[in-house]
């Protein structure tokens, strides 16, 4: 069989198969299971053509660490096969761990546990599989490998997830204030003392980079409406599990009962290796053909918020610098109360308030540090002639107040 196969990507044209083992863990359950994962989760209730999926981006994730690599290679640096294979399989699968929808659910189906763990458990698992082949690409994954600047490529400021995400995301979204030139960027890559840099030519490049990510986090990730949509999902979850503790029948796929009747932590998967077998069986299908039923469901709280779900009819998300207004947070809470005819323990399915934080340049995740002709290196924000850019290493927060549209006019 031939298993050098070539994708049709919208972003960057044909992305090419390197090899048969790369080929099998593409083809396996777990990895195609992030077809029916969208990359978005519900921005596409703001930006309809984000319809996109963790299976799209990993394989742009893919493609472009292996760009990366021959760029890397052409300067002088060593990566031997073995090694490439590794770095492109520990890209290709660092996204392998989320859950339906994405980052929205990713403390509702699970407890405490990041995609990143489930994404390492998914790749231990497959080591098993496939004999003991994706230990190096572990190794890597896990910033265990001698050569750190591999790791890098894979999870850091600059690594090839963030690339492929925001150019992939502003596509989709139409978006183009995300756009990036990644082209340029990974052309400019180097390795100094083992670390990623980038030549001091690609400046610009960075700073736009910085400043896409800032633009997409408020603009995408962080929009209102999105926010709202994550709220209403997290909430759906949330009162179905109450309804499920009260031994009310719940309708939901067999692997959705499973984790809606249990809530698993990392213990629980440390202990029950096959429960990662069920979680592999989950996906945005489950939650979505369960919210279409749940509509009709003799549980008010729940029949309401899966209706509004479904027709869109999202509750307004105010963003502030300021602190919310405390008259107009307990005027909401009374409203809901009056409107839904709830307890007061019930009024938080409609009503919240919380804080957004964003950071575009994080230096607690590493530097971005740019390789100048005379051997210098400089981290961005210290060489950018930018002031913005020592400015979005610092974390930005917002306040922002959830509550039901329709208190709008009374409570403006």
């Amino acid at each position: 069989m031939n298993k050098k196969k070539i994708f049709n990507d919208p972003i960057y044209g044909f992305i090419s198969v390197p090899n048969d083992l790369i080929f099998d863990l593409i083809e396996h359950p777990y990895f195609q299971r992030l077809r029916r994962i969208k990359q978005l989760g519900l921005t596409s209730l703001v930006y309809p053509g984000a319809l996109h999926t963790r299976f799209q981006h990993a394989m742009g994730a893919m493609h472009l660490v292996g760009e990366a690599i021959e760029v890397i290679r052409s300067k002088g640096h060593r990566i031997n096969e073995e090694e490439a294979t590794a770095v492109r399989i520990a890209v290709l699968l660092h996204d392998i761990g989320h859950g339906p929808f994405s980052h929205a659910l990713e403390d509702s189906i699970v407890s405490g546990i990041s995609h990143e763990y489930m994404s390492g458990l998914f790749m231990e698992a497959l080591n098993k599989e496939f004999k003991g082949k994706l230990s190096l690409a572990i190794e890597i994954f896990n910033d265990k490998y001698n050569k750190h600047f591999l790791h890098n490529l894979v999870s850091g400021q600059l690594d090839m997830d963030r690339l492929d995400y925001l150019k992939r995301d502003s596509f989709f979204t139409g978006v183009s204030e995300g756009v990036i030139s990644t082209e340029r960027i990974i052309k400019m890559l180097d390795v100094h003392d083992d670390e990623l840099v980038v030549d001091s030519k690609g400046i610009y490049s960075i700073e736009k980079f910085i400043n896409a990510r800032r633009l997409m986090y408020w603009q995408v990730y962080l929009h209102k409406t999105v926010v709202s949509a994550e709220i209403l999902l997290v909430n759906i979850i949330r009162r179905a599990r109450e309804v499920v503790e009260r031994t009310s029948p719940l309708f939901a796929s067999p692997v959705l009962s499973r984790f809606l009747n249990h809530n698993y932590t990392k213990n629980d998967f440390d202990k029950q290796p096959e429960l990662l077998k069920h979680f592999a069986e989950l996906d945005d299908i489950d939650i979505l053909g369960a919210i279409k039923v749940w509509q009709k469901h003799n549980d008010d709280i729940l029949s309401i918020l899966c209706t509004k779900m479904i027709n869109r009819n999202l509750n307004r998300v105010e963003i502030t610098t300021k602190l919310p207004d405390g008259e107009k947070y307990k005027l909401c809470k009374e409203k809901a109360t009056q409107l839904y005819n709830l307890k007061i323990v019930q009024v938080s399915y409609f009503t919240k308030t919380g804080i957004l934080s964003n950071a575009a340049y994080s230096k607690d995740e590493g530097k971005i540090n740019l390789l100048y002709r005379d051997g210098k290196v400089l981290d961005i924000a210290s060489a950018s002639d930018q002031y913005n850019v020592s400015l979005l290493s610092a974390v930005v927060k917002k306040n922002f107040l959830y509550y039901p549209k329709e208190f709008v006019a009374d409570t403006e």
